[in-house]
């Protein structure tokens, strides 16, 4: 096949994908302050959302989006609806990540409750409330996944940031210097949690992300880690 039929087709594959991306109705408020302030920390458990690889563009999400904690960091470009509404801002579309859950409207229903700055990009402030539509799309992050580790010398809870790709977390795993690999459970938004004493042991981690890709963080922790230490990695996801 001819280099130019190559180009063409990849065209064609890029175009059927960019087609089949579907955006799904959903309704958006704000909170947290004009400068987004009152965003931080949340039911993911990130803390500070700039530290944590997130800042200002963030969004807590209803029930059945944020699924007890299993979208924590994944990635949402929103728009607002301007067939339904007068207070959007037309052509004006956010990427948001999901570091809080809302606890506002009933299930099933999908809403996104922003921070302010962040919705002020697609909304009229008078609005309040707004029709927008969203897709979930790939996160783009700086730096490498960060592993911020509490608990206590029988329970490690390890607070996994920062991922890019899916932006979310599927499956865990811990290993100490003199362990094999202990898979983890998912405790609260993005705390993974063991049961296991490995005070004193250097530490290394493993992710699966929700998008299926598997990668191992190795020597992440020395061995004199201490409970609520951060460790920064080198390493990220593509999907």
């Amino acid at each position: 096949m001819s280099a130019r039929w190559l180009v063409v087709l990849a065209v064609l594959e890029a175009c059927v994908r960019a087609c089949s991306a579907q955006w799904l109705p959903a309704t958006a408020t704000f909170y947290g302050g004009k400068d987004g302030s009152g965003t931080m920390g949340g039911a993911c458990g990130y803390g500070n959302l700039y530290d944590a690889g997130y800042g200002i563009n963030n969004a807590a999400l209803s029930s059945v989006l944020f699924d007890d904690g299993a979208s924590c960091g994944q990635c949402y470009t929103i728009t607002c609806d301007a067939s339904k509404s007068a207070y959007c801002k037309p052509g004006n579309a956010i990427t948001v990540s999901a570091t809080n859950d809302s606890g506002w409207c009933n299930p099933p229903r999908p809403h996104f409750d922003m921070s302010q700055p962040a919705w002020e990009h697609i909304g009229i402030y008078q609005g309040g409330i707004i029709p927008v539509q969203y897709q979930r799309v790939k996160c783009s992050r700086t730096g490498g996944v960060r592993f911020v580790i509490n608990g206590c010398n029988y329970f490690e809870l390890v607070n996994i940031q920062n991922l890019s790709g899916s932006g979310s977390v599927g499956a865990a795993w811990i290993k100490g210097t003199n362990t094999g690999w202990i898979q983890m459970s998912r405790n609260w938004g993005a705390n993974w949690q063991s049961n296991a004493a490995l005070v004193g042991q250097g530490l290394s981690f493993a992710i699966t992300s929700t998008g299926g890709q598997y990668i191992q963080f190795l020597d992440v922790a020395p061995a004199w880690w201490q409970f609520g230490q951060t460790f920064t990695t080198n390493q990220n996801f593509d999907y």
